[in-house]
């Protein structure tokens, strides 16, 4: 885009980014973190500039929120990022005002660099094609000798931002039924607004002989074990009657073609009854997930799920609403929908770096924000042969992070456990 064109630039929201700016604020802030752990200082100058340069290749990244008389939308920004020392929680909500009016925002603290992303921007997919070219950027900035090559020749990308909701959906597909209310964490919450996070590095190599016991995925033996950690501490605790409903996100464009840098992706909810099904065990807990995966990532279900969505975003009724009367029925909403899941772990797999940039990375993290329903939230990627599973917890203990990676050790997986300090482990 040349300057004209950039300042003329606006777009239309996704299907599903529509309705993160009208839920969001500071209870609900629907941020997503990443986190790139390096293996010397970061030097803020040079981070600036892998960040402009980053923006150059993924002009449709710089762009803000503005309100519309029916939906919000984007428009170009002209505004520099703002990059600053991390002194915030986590996936805290954005303020617009306080950030030169980005959907992201990027800080840094000793060898680590994280950007916090808004999810009316993009989803954890495309939220990690652009962060690892801020990682590749600053790496050749820093190592000017070895990358001069790189410096002078741009990545090519295909890249675009069509709504891959509205060209994939079917209109005839039917919605799935209506679900039982889930099982909600009890618990004390941390004072003054604070997030927990707690990082279990988890040997790869290990965890995947030992799914494989289990003729599970590794997503699938993850969601076991959480399953089994939550059944084990809070919910026999408590006395749960309601099921423990874990909803895993699932990336789109690995069912429909794509190239879009919008978001583009839909869930599956782990349903477990735990006193209906006796899921009482591990092994019977493992057994039950693998089946409820098989069933809900058919193709078909995926579409009816996806297309069920799109259906509530082209609602000719919710359309014609102005923008200032739709907020408080969605927040409602929005808040009444949690109420239909205990947990969220989102998986966004293996994140792959071309091979002469590896030995500068030590391993890659993701955050996503908890909310007052859904108190604990669960996250995991994958780097060289380390998986690192994540909680980010309002909750005041952490029984469920201690039941989770003990049951690891015992079956001789190697972990190594980090936090950020708020609780003592």
């Amino acid at each position: 885009m040349n300057d004209k064109k950039e300042k003329l630039y606006w777009r239309r929201l996704d299907n599903s980014a529509k309705i993160f700016p009208i839920s969001g604020g500071k209870k609900y802030s629907t941020v997503f973190r990443l986190s790139a752990v390096l293996k010397e200082k970061i030097d803020k100058k040079m981070l600036e500039i892998a960040v402009e340069k980053a923006l150059e290749q993924y002009k449709f990244f710089k762009v803000r929120l503005r309100n519309g008389f029916f939906w919000n939308y984007l428009e170009y920004n002209p505004k520099k990022p703002i990059i600053e020392e991390e002194k915030e929680y986590p996936c805290k909500y954005i303020d617009p005002k306080e950030n030169n009016n980005y959907l992201f925002k990027v800080t840094y603290f000793d060898e680590k660099i994280n950007i916090d992303i808004f999810h009316s921007l993009t989803d954890g997919n495309s939220g990690t094609m652009f962060f690892r070219e801020i990682i590749y950027n600053y790496i050749e900035l820093t190592h000017k000798e070895e990358f001069q090559e790189e410096l002078r020749v741009k990545r090519k990308m295909d890249l675009s931002t069509e709504d891959s909701y509205i060209k994939n959906y079917n209109k005839k597909a039917k919605g799935n039924n209506a679900s039982k209310k889930a099982y909600k964490l009890a618990g004390r919450k941390i004072k003054l607004g604070a997030i927990s996070a707690i990082h279990e590095m988890i040997d790869l190599n290990e965890l995947k002989q030992e799914a494989k016991k289990y003729e599970a995925t590794i997503t699938q033996y993850l969601t076991a074990v959480l399953i089994y950690a939550i059944y084990k501490t809070n919910y026999l605790k408590n006395k749960g009657k309601k099921p423990i409903k874990v909803c895993i996100p699932v990336n789109l464009k690995k069912y429909f073609p794509s190239n879009t840098v919008s978001n583009f992706f839909s869930y599956i909810t782990v349903e477990a009854e735990m006193k209906k099904e006796k899921l009482d065990t591990f092994e019977k807990i493992v057994e039950f997930v693998k089946k409820d995966f098989a069933k809900k990532l058919e193709p078909e279900e995926i579409q009816k799920t996806m297309s069920g969505n799109v259906k509530l975003g082209t609602n000719p009724l919710i359309k014609i609403i102005p923008l200032v009367l739709k907020k408080p029925i969605v927040r409602l909403s929005y808040i009444e929908i949690r109420k239909y899941t205990t947990t969220t772990f989102s998986n966004i797999g293996r994140i792959g770096i071309i091979g002469k940039y590896q030995k500068y990375i030590d391993n890659f993290l993701m955050l996503i924000a908890p909310e007052p329903v859904e108190k604990i939230k669960c996250s995991a990627c994958s780097f060289e042969n380390k998986i690192v599973f994540t909680f980010t917890s309002i909750l005041d203990d952490c029984e469920i992070e201690k039941q989770f990676w003990h049951f690891l050790r015992e079956k001789n997986i190697h972990v190594k456990i980090e936090s950020n300090g708020i609780l003592d482990i």
